[in-house]
């Protein structure tokens, strides 16, 4: 049976944004040595797999090489864009949309210091007088 395509990035694929979202375009090898710096060591016909699906899905971008024959790749998401829509995913199925919830769960749970939460505060207030 196969795997339900998610629409959102998984794991080793938003391991892969990130590493793009910081340098960008790199080559599959590239790619395959910053994931092995970072604690994910795959062979490296892994990552081309898991690349060319990202192609397929629209999360990356093949550009063309510029010497030798290694394809570059590079983000077809942007890091906004996509913690949005993975956050608002989390809220609706696991807070039922709640964004209220989601905040109380997160001071519960949040180690937080007093300036994070003199931050927080402003931000509410900030976002409540804009409504």
């Amino acid at each position: 049976m196969s795997r339900s395509r998610s629409e959102h990035p998984t794991a080793l694929e938003l391991q892969i944004l990130k590493i793009l979202w910081d340098e960008s375009p790199l080559t599959a090898r590239q790619i395959r040595d910053r994931l092995e710096k970072r604690g994910r060591d795959l062979a490296y016909t892994s990552v081309i797999t898991t690349l060319q699906k990202m192609v397929d899905k629209r999360q990356l971008t093949q550009l063309d090489p510029v010497v030798g024959k290694a394809f570059r790749f590079s983000p077809a998401l942007g890091e906004k864009t996509v913690s949005k829509q993975m956050l608002a995913d989390l809220v609706d199925r696991v807070f039922d949309g709640s964004a209220e919830t989601v905040m109380l769960t997160l001071l519960d749970v949040g180690d937080l210091d007093r300036d994070t939460v003199k931050r927080l505060r402003r931000a509410l207030n900030e976002a409540q007088r804009e409504r």
